[in-house]
């Protein structure tokens, strides 16, 4: 569904891809794992527009990616749900849902199919039915995140991009977001490029994962095996953190 070969990406005169190369096949999850600054939301940023490529060249479904605006990657099938959620605070639930959708607006029945589809995510995250009139920003960060993943399957992606959805959040609250990812994959058919700094968590989700350091893809394979490799918890936990991995 997905190829980047041979990315690099730079803020300003900072190099931070470096030849990156990954893939993901239709209805997987894969993650990415790093320490922080390793190039993982660069990744996510590159794909979706947002911070384009200075080259390499990214396939999304066998269609050439170079150069589109990020309202034309949402219209291909690619939504991203950003690190620190970015829910617009002072409206309701519902219209934050709306908002999601905003590239589907042409007839009646899209406005019926997309009055439809947020009855889908409140089926999927009831405590955003109970809030629906609320104001986002006040609800629980928790609440914001289910809103903040809502929003983007408003537009109905074939790719889900996430960024640290599980980052200040409770663990129950957390068990509960993987929850819906599994299920939005094995239900829905959404294919699921996951950055987490929770790597175990994100590792017994996933199917494949990726390894970053400095820009680069330093290990790659089956997120079982990557669970197991010590290399992995030195590059993600570091050697004082090794006591909470083996939690």
């Amino acid at each position: 569904m997905l190829k980047l070969k041979n990315i690099n990406t730079f803020y300003g005169k900072v190099h931070a891809l470096k030849n990156v190369s990954l893939h993901l096949s239709e209805g997987e999850i894969v993650t990415l794992i790093g320490a922080n600054g390793a190039g993982k939301t660069t990744i996510l940023n590159t794909i979706s527009g947002v911070t384009p490529a200075a080259s390499g060249e990214i396939m999304f479904a066998k269609e050439q990616m170079q150069g589109l605006a990020p309202d034309r990657i949402v219209r291909l099938g690619i939504s991203q749900v950003p690190e620190g959620r970015q829910v617009f605070k002072p409206m309701t639930v519902t219209d934050n849902l709306l908002l999601g959708a905003y590239l589907r607006y042409r007839t009646r029945d899209d406005k019926a199919a997309i009055r439809n589809d947020i009855n889908e995510i409140f089926k999927l995250f009831p405590r955003l039915e109970e809030r629906r009139e609320q104001a986002a920003g006040t609800m629980s960060g928790g609440e914001q995140q289910m809103l903040a993943i809502g929003r983007a399957l408003m537009a109905r992606p074939k790719l889900l991009l996430l960024d640290e959805p599980s980052m200040g959040l409770a663990p129950l609250v957390v068990q509960e977001i993987f929850k819906v990812l599994q299920q939005l994959r094995d239900e829905r058919g959404v294919t699921i490029l996951l950055v987490e700094q929770n790597a175990k968590a994100a590792l017994k989700l996933a199917d494949r994962g990726y390894v970053l350091e400095t820009g680069k893809v330093v290990l790659q394979g089956e997120a079982s095996l990557l669970l197991e490799n010590t290399e992995v918890k030195r590059a993600y936990l570091g050697k004082e953190q090794k006591e909470i991995w083996e939690r």
